[in-house]
């Protein structure tokens, strides 16, 4: 089988969240199990690219409705992503320092287009091209009906839904912009009104996945107004949940920590980590350490992390530091409360590779009250490195964190609120009290096999059912 993944990120050439992790490793696990496996996103201006070299594959123009674009395939020289990888460069539109902007639509629609286009002329078609999230969402509509792509109707699509919130919605005015079809078959690009992209590959995909099976059920009740029509698809939609990259997420190996270990050794190496982070943040190393790492927004529960630290802080001895950008005003308020609480709370706002695998490697516990979290890759790190995760029961933290009190390894709450949250945290203090037990699930957690394996297998039998 020959795998085409399109995706917008892919880790570690373009990372704005799970996305990119996922696209940096399913293939590589693909191709691990003798898949040939591959991914094509946009080349962007960006520290990855200034710092690699590419080759000029393939060059021609695309037509965006009356505009004609120039533009190039290349490919990664020195490639050790494990698997190949061919960058779309448009210069006008992609060659950004920035993955996302305020308006994307002609952005992701010359980059699907580019794709097709380059698809069409290769001499071997891909057995199946597997489209990741709304910016490749037109392309399971494109295939079987603009005329231009006749000859890869047959090519079987697969779409993965990693966050249903965001559908790439744009006018009814633009749709001039997508290749000529038969213009009956323009209810497949709309949904209330406006031409949905997600909408439409739902509707045309062969197989529709989510990055967890709660996540899925979830979507038929909760998904930006897409309910009834994937309850209506239903047939073909299938969650599967993500694995991580443990080459990259490994303890004993991670060049970003500070000091490595091993399942024998994890006491005395996350001792070291945690050292690192408390001197390095004012924090005493003697409280049990909460940290958060994230984007602050609504759907990570940020809005609440103010007055969920204020009210923490103030009832018990801990340490707090968080790592995450997002809303201006919760960064405002985040960074407000630094002098209130001095020596038992940080907040770093931006984002640093390097500190989050030493957050992972030495905090106590990692918040997540997410009100929205599809599959969640944070919760499965945390656990790689034997931190304890505190999360809402919804989506993919459902189905990977089981509380203590029900024979398992983390803390659950039931609802997004300070309430409930600040009581989670106080069920956490008490566990980690108990240092004995504490001590034995952190060593079990470190164990528990969240790799991308078993997750690749069930993709791969999923594209054999389409072949």
């Amino acid at each position: 089988m020959n795998i085409i993944h399109v995706s917008a990120e892919c880790y570690p050439i373009a990372k704005v969240g799970g996305l990119a992790d996922v696209v940096g490793a399913l293939p590589k696990y693909q191709n691990q199990l003798g898949v040939r496996s591959s991914v094509i996103m946009p080349f962007y201006d960006n520290k990855f690219t200034k710092s690699n070299s590419f080759t000029n594959t393939y060059a021609a123009k695309l037509q965006l409705g009356d505009t004609t674009y120039n533009y190039k395939i290349l490919t990664l020289d020195n490639n050790t992503l494990g698997f190949d990888l061919f960058l779309v460069d448009v210069p006008e539109l992609l060659f950004k320092d920035y993955v996302y902007s305020f308006d994307d639509t002609d952005r992701f629609l010359a980059f699907q287009i580019a794709v097709l286009d380059w698809i069409l002329q290769l001499k071997e078609k891909p057995t199946i091209v597997h489209c990741h999230d709304h910016h490749t969402g037109l392309i399971p509509f494109m295939m079987p009906h603009s005329h231009d792509y006749d000859k890869l109707k047959d090519i079987p699509t697969v779409l993965t839904i990693h966050n249903a919130q965001y559908q790439g919605w744009f006018s009814h005015d633009n749709v001039y912009k997508i290749p000529p079809f038969d213009f009956d078959k323009v209810g497949l690009l709309d949904w209330s009104h406006t031409i949905n992209p997600l909408a439409a590959a739902i509707k045309c995909a062969w197989k529709v996945t989510t990055v967890s099976p709660s996540y899925m059920e979830e979507l038929k009740t909760a998904a930006n107004g897409l309910e009834s029509l994937l309850s209506h698809e239903s047939a073909k939609c299938i969650g599967i949940l993500n694995g991580i990259d443990t080459n990259v997420w490994n303890p004993e190996t991670d060049d970003f920590i500070i000091k490595t270990y091993t399942e024998k050794t994890i006491e005395s190496g996350r001792k070291a980590n945690k050292k690192w982070l408390c001197d390095e943040f004012d924090l005493d190393a003697e409280k049990p350490l909460f940290a958060f790492i994230g984007r602050l927004v609504g759907e990570k529960g940020a809005d609440l992390l103010p007055q969920i630290f204020e009210e923490a802080l103030q009832k018990y001895d801990i340490s707090i530091l968080l790592l995450g950008s997002g809303s201006e005003d919760i960064q405002n308020h985040l960074r407000s409360l630094e002098d209130k609480y001095i020596g038992n709370y940080s907040a770093f706002i931006g984002y640093d590779e390097k500190l989050s695998h030493i957050i992972y490697a030495g905090a106590d516990f990692l918040l997540m009250p997410s009100r929205v979290e599809p599959c969640g890759l944070n919760q499965m790190y945390a656990l790689r490195y034997g931190t304890v995760p505190i999360v809402n029961k919804i989506g993919g933290l459902k189905d990977t964190v089981v509380d203590i009190t029900e024979n398992g390894f983390g803390i659950c709450h039931e609802e997004v609120s300070v309430k409930s949250v600040v009581k989670a945290i106080e069920r956490a203090i008490e566990f980690y009290k108990d240092t004995q037990n504490f001590k034995k699930n952190r060593k079990l957690i470190s164990q528990i096999d969240h790799s991308w394996n078993a997750s690749a297998k069930q993709y791969i039998t999923l594209y054999e059912s389409l072949i």
